[in-house]
């Protein structure tokens, strides 16, 4: 029997520290698109331990509106608070996108076309030709592609992009690969708001189960921040993109 209930796609949007944000009103351009669709849908506000009152306004935000729902998490940072929000989701597909979205929810239309040419992992690039990167600092585009070469060279060969925050999952490959996260898996206390490469260990882990993986040129708009700090960040990425390396070769992905 089939479950009519059953959301097709579910939206996971993790949070931290998010009053500017929700100032400019971006869960509301997320409702206003999703009632207009023809699908079962979700959205899950998985918040990473928000302490300026982002929290209380996500669950006044989820009263209101039909389809929402928030989940609070200790500040962990972004990826286990976006495993938990996609390990808690019940969508057949399962989108994780930016609080700020920096690229709009539309641009989904541009991934769900993959959906029915046998892909599990399809992923935004902001690399790729037909990709529309607007009013990015030079410096961020620089240090965005060092990166990504880096990532080809020692993890994710062919991938031109594994950090843009727009990806969407299978309910399989969801289930299968989040729980096996090593690097970026564990659920400890932190005091900033450090990103990382978790996408990375994602993908490396979707090529290594035998997912193929599709790259989708979207629209991605550059919005200021005060959380990214480009040489400290870059060197523990690459740290991190070490452990992964290492990881596998301790066969702790088995």
């Amino acid at each position: 029997m089939i479950d009519t209930m059953k959301p097709y796609l579910s939206v996971v949007i993790p949070s931290y520290n998010e009053m500017r944000n929700l100032k400019r009103g971006v869960l509301d351009e997320v409702s206003e698109y999703l009632k207009k669709q023809d699908y079962q849908w979700e959205v899950i506000l998985s918040d990473d331990g928000s302490d300026d009152g982002t929290i209380e306004e996500l669950q006044k935000f989820a009263k209101t509106q039909s389809g929402f729902k928030v989940l609070s998490n200790i500040h962990a940072g972004k990826a286990p608070t976006v495993a938990s929000g996609m390990l808690a989701a019940a969508g057949e597909w399962r989108l994780f996108a930016d609080f700020d979205q920096s690229t709009p929810l539309s641009e989904i239309e541009k991934l769900l076309v993959y959906t029915k040419l046998g892909y599990d992992v399809i992923i935004g690039s902001r690399e790729m030709v037909g990709a529309e990167r607007e009013k990015e600092p030079f410096h961020r585009h620089l240090m965005g592609r060092g990166f990504n070469l880096l990532v080809q060279v020692l993890a994710l060969p062919g991938i031109l992009d594994t950090q843009c925050g727009f990806k969407l999952f299978s309910e399989k490959a969801t289930k299968t690969l989040y729980p096996k996260l090593v690097v970026y898996g564990g659920r400890h206390q932190r005091s900033d708001a450090f990103t990382g490469a978790f996408d990375v260990e994602l993908l490396f882990l979707a090529k290594k189960y035998g997912y193929q993986i599709r790259e989708v040129p979207i629209l991605w708009k550059h919005n200021k921040t005060d959380r990214v700090s480009p040489i400290k960040d870059s060197l523990r990425m690459l740290r991190d993109i070490i452990k992964i390396r290492i990881a596998e070769i301790q066969g702790r992905y088995r």
